[in-house]
């Protein structure tokens, strides 16, 4: 379980192919924390930590995984949004973040909103997930508030600590994003569609 809230920007070090699946290999300044079975969120992809060396640490996703999400496109170099599991004693500042990402979006437009940004996304909506006006949604790991909803997309607005602290900075008009959608949003529209 997650906040959404990031505590890092980690480097992806090496990608490694093995079978169907990835190894990812990732320096954080908090790898000396973590044990090997820690959850570590990649960009809001729940991922298993199975192997630290000095301060880099490797993670392993399915193909399922692979599949869903925008890990198997990262490369050598590139930057990503960690977060390690909650804490049960502390304050809950995101929302309740699974780290089990939904499905990948488009980014369609970035507009300057004179001090902010605003971040709009595209996603398939057969998939049955939906957002709405002022609700949460996880873009990339990142805990946000949607701006304006409609069928098939959202937009968000980034302050510059926001912009700063995450990797929302490297992304561009087509840069493909992972979305967790807010999970009491997804049981109802579960229920919903029961009845």
């Amino acid at each position: 379980m997650f906040t959404g809230i990031i505590e890092d920007l980690g480097e992806i070090t090496k990608v490694e192919k093995d079978k169907s699946n990835l190894h990812l290999y990732v320096k954080s300044k908090f790898t000396s924390e973590l044990k090997i079975d820690q959850s570590v969120a990649h960009n809001g992809v729940c991922l298993t930590v199975v192997d630290i060396q000095e301060d880099t640490y490797k993670v392993t996703a399915i193909a399922e995984t692979l599949a869903k999400t925008n890990i198997g496109s990262l490369q050598a170099g590139e930057i990503v949004n960690l977060e390690r599991g909650m804490l049960m004693n502390t304050r809950l500042d995101g929302h309740i973040v699974q780290g089990h990402v939904d499905q990948t979006g488009v980014c369609t437009k970035i507009e300057d909103e004179n001090g902010s940004t605003r971040f709009t996304f595209s996603y398939d909506a057969n998939s049955g997930n939906v957002t709405i006006e002022k609700g949460s949604i996880t873009v990339n790991g990142v805990s946000l508030t949607v701006v304006d909803s409609s069928k098939n997309q959202f937009s968000v607005v980034i302050i510059p600590y926001t912009m700063e602290h995450t990797n929302f900075k490297n992304i561009k008009v087509g840069s493909v994003v992972n979305l967790e959608f807010d999970v009491i949003g997804k049981y109802v529209a579960k229920l919903m569609s029961v009845r």
